[in-house]
C-alpha cells in the first residue's frame, strides 16, 4: 500500500471532474490551482466541506488530491469537484464513519444529481411550451 493512487469520478449537469488521491502532505489543487486561490469564496466553501468534514474524524489529512475538470460552467464545474473529491477520500479512507458524517451533512456529497435538461420537441419552442392556436 506504499504510494498508493486511487483515481474517482465526479460529474454535473456536463462538466466531469477527476480527482486523483494519493499519500502526501494535505495539498488540494483543482486544474492545477490551489483551491484556496479559486475566484469566488463559495467556492472555497464548497470544496472545503468534504475536507473539513474528514478532517473532524481523521485528524490530520495526509493526502494530497489533484483535481481536473473539463466542460459545464463554474457552478457545474465547482459540484464535480466537490463529489470527486468526497468519493477519493471515502475510498482512500475506507471509513465508514467518514461515510456516515457525508451522508448526514448532504447527500450529494456522495450520490450525483442525475437531473438533465429536457430535450425540445419538434415543431415546439420550448421543451414544454405548445404553440399558441387561433381559432379566428
Amino acid at each position: 500500500m506504499i504510494n498508493q493512487k486511487i483515481i474517482t469520478s465526479g460529474k454535473r449537469k456536463t462538466a466531469i471532474a477527476k480527482a486523483r488521491i494519493q499519500e502526501g502532505t494535505g495539498k488540494i489543487t483543482i486544474n492545477k490551482i490551489p483551491y484556496q486561490n479559486l475566484k469566488s469564496i463559495f467556492h472555497v466553501l464548497l470544496i472545503r466541506e468534504p475536507l473539513d468534514l474528514a478532517k473532524e474524524i481523521l485528524g490530520e489529512l495526509k493526502f494530497d488530491i489533484t483535481v481536473s475538470i473539463t466542460g459545464g460552467g463554474n457552478e457545474s464545474q465547482i459540484e464535480a469537484a466537490r463529489l470527486a473529491i468526497a468519493k477519493a477520500i471515502i475510498e482512500f479512507t475506507k471509513s465508514p464513519e467518514v461515510k456516515k458524517s457525508f451522508l448526514e451533512y448532504d447527500r450529494n456529497m456522495i450520490v450525483a444529481d442525475t437531473r438533465r435538461k429536457e430535450p425540445y420537441k419538434p415543431g415546439d419552442s420550448k421543451a414544454r411550451s405548445k404553440r399558441q392556436k387561433s381559432y379566428r
